[in-house]
């Protein structure tokens, strides 16, 4: 059964010693992500601070620090299992016989089910301020590091509606504190959001917004998850949880919001406003630099009566970023084999901070295939800003970086091997030639065949007999060795 909202997921880590509770006064500047960082550096458990110094909130963070507790979050056993779940979402099979159609119909109506339900009323309601009730300040908001521009909204569910289709769009985007009623909105040149904002300022209007924090948590994922343009990420989450999503309208906004979020802010983007955003301690490690960016104002604020603050922190990974990044990595696989039938796996190492690197294991079939791939690869979404991809064979394994770089190392010739292109940087991407654009390289680390041009014989690995093996495994304990 789905966690139900935030305290139900808090209850259920709290029960297998997964969350410790914080009740010594802290700081939200500075201190809280210094404690949390050592936490998260260790994969160690989520965070409860239930005295934030300036605030009556508590604030839950690394809620999703670990692989086993974002498996946990998404109530997924297993990646197999994610995966045959998955493809029969994107590849239903018509039933061929009796037993197939009573097979199918759990499945259809577990598919039935997730789309997002409108509630009368919900738990974020319990507290409605608007106009000048709105104090954005008595929020336990963190200052994260010690040269961001000020303090920062994280864990965020942005909201909007594309003015074209009325669908609905969701994504996690920071926003910087201003003042009571007002802060910045962080959406870059490449979301759907910020295209939805041009939009609708081209048509001379306002972009309502609402920020949600809080709620079940796949609710809580579903923002950071890259999804095709134009699926609503409620729906995501509703199939993640195997259940609705119940959404409440807003009380000063057209847009519904997830009924039972901890936080809500409501309000606007106005076409021609721009503020200083940043600078702002990013997932990179690096500090992204200051720029104007739209200003988001707040027109109301609802939230529960016992309302938490769940947040996150980046930085030099590994981070909790990092873990939720890994299960993005491994609940894409099945979808990246739809479009690119030839991966085998794939992995986007923490040190590659998601966007600087990804390692492909393909089975190779023809001259030149790796270069396919990348160029594929660089077609696909979020994917196109990939700065580095190395592609080897399918007997590696993409999971070991030591392995991937001796096979990287040893199989390339530099001149050959490289694919240097120009495209669409990340805005993050501090080394890039320019804002936005730059350079990316493909390296073709799979064996080389002779129709590519290769006439030298390719040397097998160093592999020891299995006979020897066996015999050695058979002497082991008497050889005296620890």
């Amino acid at each position: 059964m789905a966690f139900r909202d935030l305290r139900d997921y808090l209850k259920a880590l709290e029960s297998c010693g997964e969350l410790r509770r914080i009740a010594a006064g802290v700081s939200p500047v500075l201190e809280i992500t210094e404690i949390a960082d050592r936490v998260v550096k260790k994969q160690g458990p989520a965070l409860l601070f239930e005295r934030v110094q300036g605030a009556s909130m508590p604030v839950a963070v690394n809620l999703f620090g670990s692989i086993p507790r974002v498996m946990r979050a998404l109530e997924v056993s297993s990646w197999q299992e994610w995966a045959d779940r998955l493809d029969f979402f994107l590849e239903p099979k018509a039933p061929t016989s009796l037993l197939d159609k009573v097979r199918t119909l759990p499945k259809l109506a577990e598919v039935a089910g997730i789309f997002p339900k409108v509630v009368k009323d919900g738990p974020v309601h319990e507290v409605v301020k608007t106009g000048d009730q709105v104090d954005l300040n008595e929020f336990p908001v963190l200052q994260c590091w010690p040269e961001d521009g000020g303090r920062f909204f994280t864990l965020t569910n942005v909201i909007t509606r594309d003015p074209a289709t009325g669908g609905r769009n969701c994504g996690m985007y920071r926003l910087q504190l201003y003042d009571r009623n007002t802060t910045g909105m962080h959406w870059h040149l490449h979301h759907d959001a910020a295209r939805i904002f041009r939009d609708t300022s081209a048509a001379g209007r306002r972009t309502e917004a609402a920020v949600a924090f809080g709620g079940d948590p796949a609710t809580m994922f579903a923002p950071a998850v890259p999804l095709p343009p134009g699926i609503d990420e409620m729906v995501f989450a509703g199939f993640v949880r195997r259940e609705a999503v119940e959404m409440v309208r807003c009380v000063s906004v057209d847009i519904e919001v997830p009924a039972r979020a901890e936080l809500v802010l409501e309000g606007w983007v106005d076409p021609d406003e721009r503020r200083r955003e940043g600078p702002f301690g990013d997932h990179t490690g690096f500090y992204s630099l200051a720029d104007d960016y739209p200003v988001f104002h707040v027109t109301a604020v609802t939230h529960r009566a016992d309302a938490i603050y769940p947040t996150t922190i980046v930085g030099r990974p590994p981070m909790e970023d990092c873990y939720m990044g890994y299960a993005i990595e491994r609940m894409f696989l099945p979808l990246m084999r739809k479009m690119l039938p030839e991966v085998v796996d794939y992995h986007m190492p923490f040190e590659g901070v998601f966007h600087n690197l990804m390692i492909v294991a393909i089975d190779k079939r023809y001259p030149q295939h790796a270069r396919k791939v990348m160029h594929g690869i660089w077609g696909l979404g979020q994917a196109t800003f990939t700065k580095v991809i190395v592609v080897v064979d399918a007997d590696v394994n993409v999971q070991d970086p030591a392995e991937v770089a001796w096979r990287a190392l040893g199989n390339i010739d530099p001149r050959r091997d490289l694919e240097f292109v120009t495209g669409p940087a990340e805005t993050l991407d501090h080394a890039s030639a320019m804002p936005w654009w730059g350079s990316k390289v493909g390296i073709d680390a799979t064996r080389k065949w002779p129709t590519e041009g290769f006439a030298r014989p390719w040397p097998g690995d160093i592999v020891m007999s299995p006979e020897v093996k066996a015999k050695v495994d058979a002497l082991w304990s008497r050889l005296g060795i620890e």
